[in-house]
Formats: structure tokens, C-alpha cells, sequence
């Protein structure tokens, strides 16, 4: 397994790299990568940001907003986070399997006397408390798996930038946020910085006490196409806010799998735009959803003929075409 050293602090330079990694280095290496972003908010693929975020609150503050390629919940990130990203091979068994890419995360803190343990469905929590939301997308052949660890984040400033919804808070059977999350410093066997935690981290996953064979350098080649999709892609706003037209109908439940909701517009019955949204996990596009039921008439045996076909619970980890239909009709 090799890494890439990056002290690159600028997420879109970071979400940047993630994706070129995954979709253009030409090399069947597996890698592992650590990285940390400035202030800001990293929105789930599905998500409407404007709709995630406390606005004012991220102009005030500066606070970056930049959109992800995986699905899940928008996140806060500072300098007292550490990212984690797995981009390897799409074997069958990887896939939405997020046991698999947290167990050696888990392992590694629990070395270090962090009580850490997976729950839900893509969480690592210490004493019920979440340190580690985790997320994946795949291209080809190949896939990412990526996640948090919260090491000394300013938990207050999670609250003052998410718009996080009712609905997810009072499903976790408590008051806020803020109570949800927790920082893994104080559980350290031994009280270390963030880049000591990290070098640590990065020796126990690559099973090396000494890295530097492990290590990938960028070439200029590389670099250039980095930041050419910075520039196309993360420094945009089509790509990070997107256009969020007003719609006549609003949906939205939540599920074992995350919040679904749906946008649309209906006109002498049929459905004449619509969009996705939502905290889900999934593999797919939503794009070709989208498209299947745009044009189609707004009528519940008919949806479900439509999307009979596509295996919903690749766009939708563990929310089923039932669950679907109930939320568009019910």
C-alpha cells in the first residue's frame, strides 16, 4: 500500500486529490492517505447545500464550502480533524462494506486508548459519542472509502455552520448536535499534537515504522491536473452550491438508510422536474433516477414499474424501493 504525503490544508485541493487518485493515477497501488482541511463545510454528493449550512455564519467566518464525491451528511472540518481516505481496488466485498475500512482505523485507536467501536451504519463512536463519520464512491474498478476522525475539533462551531434537521437529531433520541460528537484527545493513552496522532495513524496502517517506501511522490503532470480539476470542478459554484429551483412538492422521511427527500414539480400529472436529496449512503448516480422519472406520470403502480428495473439500493445503502415509494406518495 502506498500514500501521498500532502500538508496541503486547502480543501479543494485535498477533495481534488482524493478524486484524481480514485478515477486518473495510472497505477494499481492501493493507497491510504491523511490529510486536514481549514475551516469548512464538506457537503454529501446528494445534498442541497443551502439547505446544510448556517449562510450567514460561513460569510461572517470564512468558513470554505466545497462538495464532496461521496453521499452521507455535510461536515465540519478545522485543523483539530483528521481525514482518512482508502482508495483501492472495487472488489465485490469492498463495497458499502464499512466495517471492512474502519476496523483497521478502530484497531489503531484502540492501540493508542481510545475505546473506539463501529456503530450504525458508517459511524465510529467512543462511549456513544461520534468520532468518525465515514462515506465511499467508486470509479470503474476502483473505489473510495473516506472518513473523520474528530481528534480536538471546535465541536461548538459544528452547530453555528450545519442546519442540521430535526428529524436526524430527535432520531438519535437526543437535544442536539453538538451532543452527538465527541473529540478522541482526552481518551489518548499519551497526550500528543494532532501531526504526532497522525504519524502515528499513518506507521500503524501502512504496518511500517518506517514509511518512506510507502510514499508516492506527485509529479508535476500530476499536480497540473489537480489543480485543472480544482478549477473545473471544486472551485465552482455549479459544483459546490448548484442550481436549487423552487419546486411544488416537497417530500422527505427518513429510513434506516438516511433522510430521502424529493423535489418536484407536477403538471397535469406528470412530473415535469425533479431532485434528490439526502444524507444516504449509495454507488450510483442519481442522475439516471432523476432522469427515469422526469416525464413520467405521478402515479404510485407506475413509479414503482419504472424503477422496478434499477437496483435501487445501489443509489440508496439500505433504503429499499418500498421505502421510496412510501416517501413520493405517503
Amino acid at each position: 500500500m502506498k500514500t501521498i504525503i500532502n500538508d496541503s490544508r486547502n480543501p479543494r485541493f485535498n477533495l481534488a486529490l482524493e478524486e484524481y487518485v480514485l478515477k486518473y493515477l495510472d497505477t494499481d497501488e492501493d493507497f491510504v492517505l491523511l490529510w486536514q482541511n481549514e475551516n469548512s463545510v464538506i457537503i454529501g454528493r446528494n445534498q442541497n447545500t443551502i439547505e446544510e449550512i448556517h449562510a450567514d455564519y460561513i460569510k461572517q467566518h470564512d468558513v470554505s464550502v466545497v462538495r464532496r464525491i461521496t453521499g452521507g451528511g455535510a461536515v465540519y472540518h478545522d485543523l483539530g480533524n483528521l481525514n482518512f481516505s482508502f482508495i483501492t481496488k472495487n472488489l465485490k466485498d469492498n463495497l458499502n462494506n464499512y466495517r471492512k475500512f474502519t476496523d483497521p482505523v478502530i484497531k489503531a485507536l484502540n492501540s493508542l486508548g481510545v475505546p473506539a467501536e463501529f456503530a450504525g451504519r458508517n459511524d465510529i463512536v467512543v462511549e456513544g459519542k461520534k468520532i468518525s463519520g465515514n462515506a465511499q464512491s467508486y470509479y470503474k474498478n476502483k473505489m473510495l472509502h473516506h472518513g473523520t476522525i474528530l481528534f480536538d475539533v471546535n465541536l461548538k462551531m459544528i452547530a453555528d455552520v450545519l442546519n442540521v434537521k430535526k428529524a436526524k437529531i430527535e432520531s438519535k433520541g437526543i437535544k442536539s448536535n453538538r451532543a452527538r460528537v465527541t473529540n478522541i484527545k482526552p481518551y489518548l493513552k499519551t497526550q500528543v499534537t494532532v501531526k504526532e496522532f497522525e504519524d502515528q495513524l499513518l506507521k500503524y496502517l501502512l504496518d511500517a515504522t518506517d514509511i518512506s517506501e510507502h510514499i508516492y511522490e506527485l509529479s508535476e503532470e500530476d499536480l497540473e491536473k489537480i489543480h485543472e480539476l480544482i478549477d473545473t470542478k471544486y472551485n465552482t459554484w455549479e459544483w459546490n452550491y448548484g442550481a436549487s429551483p423552487e419546486y411544488s412538492i416537497e417530500k422527505a422521511k427518513r429510513y434506516k438508510g438516511g433522510i430521502l427527500e424529493f423535489k418536484f414539480n407536477v403538471k397535469d400529472g406528470i412530473i415535469t422536474n425533479l431532485k434528490i436529496y439526502g444524507d444516504f449512503l449509495g454507488s450510483k448516480d442519481l442522475t439516471e433516477i432523476e432522469e427515469t422519472l422526469v416525464g413520467a406520470k405521478y402515479e404510485e403502480e407506475n413509479i414503482r414499474k419504472l424503477l422496478e428495473p434499477l437496483n435501487v439500493s445501489e443509489y440508496f445503502f439500505n433504503i429499499s424501493l418500498d421505502d421510496v415509494i412510501d416517501c413520493l406518495f405517503y
